[in-house]
């Protein structure tokens, strides 16, 4: 399997997972100015879509957005998903949930002549959304005492929080330093040149 991704993007919320599920695979940088990957190749004949993640596996089948893959790689390493019958459908509830609410909710800080009133617009909404979660955390993690692919995307989430200067509600700094701590999510840091920022902040 490749990985198709961008430094610090949601991208890697599929690394960290792609690490915590024991999955062997390859990485590959993609400029998403030029459209073109770390080995010279034209990204948009990999992903039309144009953005990460791409996860193409060995037999030339691609799959994109966070939600499909982090799902299928829940499905590959089941210890994470949710416990209980209903933890494959509320992995779902959660991935959409971070994906609609959360990650769409950032699009005024990535754009250029996005103004100083739709950042805080987005900023106040976005504190309802990340607080309607942290409200609900009874453990370590999402769902408990038990790391899923939600996580790992949530993480991310609150990266970009953080580097936006938005205020996380606890117990979401709680969250972000024991996430910090696993291996796997250090060694994603790591291999996107994220470690000493990650460190620092």
């Amino acid at each position: 399997m490749k990985l198709y991704l961008a430094p610090g993007a949601c991208s890697l919320a599929d690394h960290i997972a792609l690490h915590e599920a024991g999955l062997e695979f390859d990485r590959v940088k993609v400029d998403l100015k030029t459209r073109k990957t770390e080995d010279g190749q034209d990204y948009s004949q990999i992903n039309p879509k144009g953005y990460v993640p791409t996860l193409q596996f060995d037999d030339g089948e691609v799959l994109t957005e966070n939600v499909a893959i982090l799902s299928m790689i829940a499905d590959k390493a089941p210890r994470l998903t949710p416990d209980g019958k209903f933890g494959h459908f509320r992995l779902l509830e959660m991935l959409t949930f971070i994906s609609t609410e959360i990650h769409k909710g950032f699009k005024p800080f990535f754009k250029a002549n996005a103004t100083d009133q739709e950042k805080k617009a987005a900023g106040e909404l976005l504190g309802k959304r990340f607080s309607y979660l942290a409200e609900r955390m009874k453990g370590d993690y999402l769902f408990g005492s038990r790391f899923t692919v939600a996580d790992a995307y949530l993480f991310v989430m609150c990266l970009w929080a953080q580097k936006n200067g938005l205020e996380l509600p606890r117990p979401l700094p709680a969250f972000v330093a024991h996430m910090k701590a696993r291996p796997c999510v250090r060694l994603a840091l790591e291999h996107e040149g994220l470690a000493a920022e990650s460190t620092a902040s």
